[in-house]
């Protein structure tokens, strides 16, 4: 049975002011039980602390984050320069696998680049796999380009087959596919399914005043714009849906996640989309 947790890029602020431990403490007490590290320094105190929280808290480590390569502003261990510290990392803490969270910029110029980028992926998809890790890749709406005709998420799947999916239903939904589709299409795939809302908000008062100003552009900047992340619950996408298919899958933790928060406190915004879960009926996964 899947199991619903946090993804913890959401959580880096109150990590840094908090601590890892203290934070992990305060989800708990929201009722989540488990949680994937992302855009989290690995030290040696933050690792220290989630291995407390795991023995002490009962927090299930789901997944840790890397790249390929190191840069890119993000502080996240690659696989190229510290594979020996990742796989140390994820033995210590119980997590068997990993994430890749984004196709990498320099990669998204051209397919040639993309496939490159798979076959370095598929070699470390396979080293991991002899360490007892899987090797998992996250979507944008990016992956939702055609290439000749084909979705690029789907030449991806097919040129690293020993890399699993992790997928995203607000990306989804935002590069125009439908989640439950996508997911039904790679349930051998999925381990990891990331839960964020679909919402569609209302137009910012400054818009209009733009639009009595004569700035016909600015009107329209915000007129395209109000596409948001939610709170499970708060938008359009189908959740029981989803979860249903997820859990038909091979999924084993569903991740909620929100980008922006649009001004709510991260604890509130968590609270609030662990609450319509529960009240869609699945208390239990948590």
């Amino acid at each position: 049975m899947a199991k619903i947790g946090v993804q913890a890029m959401m959580l880096k602020g109150s990590f840094v002011q908090r601590g890892a431990y203290e934070t992990l403490r305060a989800i708990t007490e929201l009722g989540y039980h488990a949680v994937e590290i992302s855009q989290i320094p690995m030290s040696a105190e933050n690792v220290e602390q989630l291995e407390a929280a795991r023995d002490e808290l009962g927090m299930d480590i789901a997944s840790l984050s890397t790249n390929l390569r190191g840069g890119g502003g993000v502080a996240v261990d690659a696989l190229v320069d510290d594979y020996d510290k990742l796989v140390a990392d994820a033995h210590r803490l119980g997590a068997r696998m990993l994430r890749i969270g984004m196709l990498p910029f320099d990669a998204m110029r051209s397919l040639d680049r993309v496939l490159a980028f798979c076959d370095d992926v598929e070699e470390y998809a396979k080293r991991l796999a002899d360490d007892g890790i899987g090797l998992y890749y996250h979507n944008h709406h990016i992956e939702f380009a055609k290439y000749d005709g084909r979705l690029l998420l789907d030449i991806i799947a097919e040129r690293s087959p020993h890399v699993g999916l992790e997928l995203d239903v607000h990306w989804i939904q935002r590069g125009g596919k439908d989640p439950v589709s996508v997911i039904r299409q790679y349930s051998d795939r999925v381990r990891m399914v990331h839960l964020k809302d679909y919402r569609i908000g209302r137009m910012p008062e400054d818009a209009f005043a733009s639009l009595e100003a004569g700035d016909h552009k600015g009107f329209m900047e915000a007129f395209t714009g109000v596409v948001q992340f939610g709170e499970v619950g708060e938008g359009n996408l189908d959740f029981p849906a989803i979860i249903e298919t997820s859990l038909d899958s091979d999924a084993e933790y569903l991740l909620v996640e929100q980008d922006q928060l649009y001004g709510r406190d991260v604890l509130e915004s968590l609270r609030i989309s662990h609450d319509n879960l529960v009240e869609m009926g699945y208390a239990h996964l948590f």
